[in-house]
């Protein structure tokens, strides 16, 4: 460990906002500070959906300035967003067309497509490992061939979001190992791009840029970012790029016993492996193997998470009704809790009109008391959410090489008490809550790991568990949640 102090500039981008976090790395201590916050707007054009990554350039040429403002010198930068979607380059490097985002419904229907026409679902899960879900990057491509698309077509390389941004920062072109995991076209056994996936549809597995492992130094600011920003050439560093990577690199974990639940947007639910688990089991399940840090393997299941909550809000807030997060929480509490469930994944809550219409829908489907005020719709989430997580858990301690004797719950939904006092009652071990900025703390230790200040996965963690102060929640009342859940588990029939 290097005992000087050490700053990084860390841009964590999610799939509703962005932020650029300042990490002071000092005596074996992190400490952070936020410097701007900017909204990720999906872009609806002639019924096609888009991020915008012109105007997130923007926002992070805005957080360079901020960290020039600062009067501290920069010694890294790291970049880490969502996973599976990209830009399409051309032969001079110019970006053909901004990022199709993984909620348009051009992929809908497209697995099976592909299961039927090019290679079937068990091969493709046998070579990949990685959960089916629709706009997996595999089938965002294939959807894209069949629109004929232009932008494919003319395409000599393909970036996924953070190495496009770090492109855009730098002039240097590569494919983090973590990101390219959530595309289903990395083979995790042999950390490779799997051809043959791309090349039965009649793409070029060309388009793949070079393989980059986390903490690999991609290149610097250019000259002329560096002077418009008033900072130095500062390192742009390939961080664990799929922000679940990031954030899995916080848990503060004192050894391998424990399962992790990366609570935002999307909950993502896993262990950390060394190799990858495929088989009939995992497959069934459909489970996931996703690139991690040093060599491991995140074997997770994604969940729909506070999607539900962010987008009732949202109806809310049209309606002239805001709440902050601690009023949610107390308006959850003040009601009583299992009086209705919902699968957080079923496909009718994927991006519908009315969230809250899906809902009440869904309870009446299912002859429940459908919610009738704002605090019975969020207790329904909650209590949603809790049973979910217990039925994921479980599915993960069938696979487990080891006992699961904790669930680290890290990112923004670690703040949330209620739930996660719920979900130690529905689960039966203890959670322990925190880092919230989990995903900005892996980010900027994925960057002091690059720069050498420290040398290993267990060596971060250590830091992490000296720089912050978890909560943790043991069970309560796990009878009567036990005897609700046999009632869940039918709504997942």
């Amino acid at each position: 460990m290097d005992y000087n102090t050490h700053h990084f500039l860390a841009f964590d981008i999610g799939a509703t906002s962005g932020r650029s976090i300042i990490g002071s790395l000092t005596n074996g201590k992190l400490e952070l500070k936020e410097l701007t916050r900017f909204p990720n707007k999906i872009i609806r054009i002639h019924d096609k959906y888009y991020w915008d990554i012109f105007a997130l350039f923007e926002a992070l040429k805005d957080g360079l300035r901020a960290a020039a403002s600062q009067g501290i010198k920069i010694d890294a930068i790291g970049i880490d967003t969502w996973g599976v979607d990209f830009v399409y380059l051309g032969e001079d490097g110019s970006i053909l067309s901004t990022a199709r985002c993984y909620r348009d419904p051009y992929t809908v229907g497209m697995p099976e497509e592909y299961f039927e026409k090019v290679l079937p679902r068990k091969e493709v899960y046998d070579l990949t490992g990685i959960q089916i879900m629709n706009f997996n990057s595999l089938f965002q491509l294939y959807a894209a061939k069949k629109e004929n698309s232009s932008a494919l077509n003319n395409a000599k390389e393909i970036l996924f979001m953070p190495d496009a941004l770090s492109y855009l920062l730098t002039g240097k072109k590569v494919c983090e190992y973590t990101i390219l995991s959530t595309s289903q076209f990395l083979n995790p056994n042999t950390k490779q791009v799997e051809e043959s996936l791309l090349e039965a549809m009649d793409v070029k597995a060309s388009l793949i840029p070079a393989i980059a492992m986390p903490g690999q130094m991609i290149g610097t600011l250019t000259d002329s970012l560096a002077n418009e920003c008033g900072l130095n050439r500062v390192p742009v560093i390939a961080v664990a790029g799929h922000d679940t990577g990031s954030a899995v690199v916080s848990v503060p974990a004192e050894n391998k016993n424990f399962a992790y639940l990366s609570s935002g947007t999307w909950s993502l639910m896993g262990i950390e492996v060394d190799n990858p688990i495929i088989n009939e089991n995992s497959f069934n399940l459909n489970f996931t193997n996703e690139g991690g840090v040093d060599g491991t393997v995140r074997f997770l299941k994604n969940i729909t998470g506070m999607w539900l909550l962010e987008q009732c809000r949202k109806e809310w807030e049209a309606a002239g009704k805001t709440f902050t997060y601690p009023q949610i929480v107390a308006l959850s509490g003040s009601v009583a809790g299992f009086q209705s469930f919902v699968d957080p994944d079923d496909a009718s809550f994927a991006n519908p009109e009315s969230m809250t219409k899906a809902i009440v829908t869904f309870c009446e489907k299912t002859g429940q008391r459908v919610p009738q005020s704002e605090a019975d719709f969020i207790r329904c989430i909650f209590d949603s959410l809790a049973m979910k997580y217990k039925y994921v858990l479980g599915c993960l301690q069938k696979v487990a090489p080891f006992p699961i004797e904790k669930l680290h719950v890290i990112g923004g939904g670690s703040h949330n008490k209620l739930l996660n006092q719920m979900t130690a009652n529905a689960i039966g071990i203890p959670v322990v809550a925190g880092p919230g900025e989990a995903t900005a703390i892996g980010n900027i230790m994925m960057q002091a790991k690059g720069l050498g200040l420290v040398g290993s996965l267990q060596e971060i963690r250590n830091v992490i568990r000296c720089s912050v102060s978890p909560d943790v929640f043991n069970p309560q009342d796990s009878e009567q949640w036990n005897e609700k859940y046999q009632f869940f588990l039918t709504l997942l029939k």
